[in-house]
This record gives C-alpha cells, structure tokens and sequence, in this order.
C-alpha cells in the first residue's frame, strides 16, 4: 500500500512539535519483528531528534504528536502522564446507539501479545466518555473521549456497550457491506463482496495540548478517504 510522504501528512508543525494526520495500515513505532515503515521512522528522516509521543493502532488514522526534541518529548509526555491531553476520536459501531454522555470506566488488563480484557481484579483504571454524533439505520458515529491511555480502550469500551466497531472482528464488530445498506444492490456470479472499509472505522479526529507552558492548541485531522466514503455511503443509502 502506499503512504504519503510525511511531509504531506503534517498538520501543524513548529520549532518543537509536529503533529500528523497517521494514515491507516502504519504502525506508530517500529514493529519488533522488524522491516516496514513506521511514523517513527519517517519522523526521524525529517527530523533527527523525533520521538513519538503517544500510539495510535496500526489501523486507526488520525491526530499523532511528534516531539522534535528531548525538552519538547518531556513537555507533551508530562501532558499525557498528568491526563491534561484532549484526545477525539471518531467511531463507526454497528447498530443504533444513544450514548449522552455515556461514561464507561472499566478498568483494562493487559494480556500481552497485542491481547486486552476487562478485568475488576486486576486491571488498570480506564475511562473513556462516548457520545453520538450522528444516526443510521445499522450504525452509529460516535465520539469517543478517552480520559486515560490504555492499549484498545476505545475498542474494548464500545464493545462493552454491545456497541463495537464496524470491522473490529477482534471485538464483535462486523465489516460494512454495501449490500447490507444499498437496496437491491447485487453481486455479479462468483464475485466476493469486499468491505466498505478494511479495517476497523476508528479515526483519531482531534487533539488539544500545550506547545509550551502557555499556549495551548487545538488540532483536527480532516477523514481519510476511506473514513469519509464509508460516511458517504451510509449518508446515501442507510438513511
């Protein structure tokens, strides 16, 4: 597949930050087992010195803070480590949910191996508040405001909810098909529907820190083609 170059990606740049619109299907940080692009290493090609200040799943797109220098990476990690870090993101779950305000804390146990589970007993404090955006016949946009950091939050939260995301088959969810949404929309013979989006519908829309000790800035990563036509879509046909 390919990626834009980093330069094309970056939304908001200056002399110690830089923060990205991630695109889809690129890990964050490099993969231990090696080879293949990452946002870190593109972002050292472009600036030496850069450390990635946060993650993103390889498949969720949106809003990624880039620190261009040791004093910066501090900054925004502090940030972060203190929840003063507000972070949007956009959902497309399957079925018709209400959520006002809905505030999901349940804490997150790691598993190990890119695994998580809800667990009272043993797991981490994780909160997230969900609200929704807007309604479809099979699906719902939400907005997802995770208040900690925990691998899956989003995920596991919305899936907690008997709301998980289209495509997330890690969690219950199912890919869009538009023959599940189109009336009377047919397959040719022998032909395999593909999804609408292949992956799950989780884009990272927003992000709001401090640069520096006063100033405070608000970002906003614009859809990526395949988050906006499967909104396109379901405008069109789920109505």
């Amino acid at each position: 597949m390919k990626f834009p170059k980093f330069k094309e990606s970056i939304l908001f740049e200056n002399d110690n930050v830089i923060v990205v619109n991630k695109p889809p299907f690129i890990s964050s940080l490099d993969e231990r087992e090696g080879g293949g692009l990452s946002i870190l290493r593109l972002a050292k090609e472009y600036s030496a010195d850069a450390q990635v200040c946060h993650r993103l799943d390889k498949e969720t797109s949106g809003c990624l803070i880039i620190a261009k220098n040791p004093e910066a990476y501090r900054l925004v990690s502090m940030q972060f480590e203190r929840r003063k870090v507000k972070k949007l993101y956009h959902a497309v779950v399957n079925g018709t949910h209400q959520f006002n305000q809905l505030d999901v804390n349940l804490p997150i146990l790691n598993l190990g191996n890119k695994n998580v589970a809800i667990s009272r007993q043993e797991g981490k404090a994780a909160e997230t508040i969900f609200n929704s955006v807007k309604y479809y016949k099979h699906y719902t946009l939400i907005e997802c405001m995770p208040i900690t950091g925990r691998m899956h939050q989003i995920r596991i939260h919305l899936a907690s909810q008997r709301a998980a995301i289209a495509g997330d088959d890690m969690y219950g969810g199912q890919a869009v098909l538009l023959s599940t949404i189109k009336r009377g929309y047919r397959l040719g013979k022998d032909q395999e529907e593909l999804p609408i989006m292949k992956r799950f519908a989780l884009h990272a829309r927003e992000v709001a820190f401090k640069i520096d000790e006063e100033k405070e800035i608000t970002i906003t990563a614009p859809y990526p083609k395949d988050f906006a036509t499967l909104l396109k879509l379901l405008d069109k046909f789920d109505v």
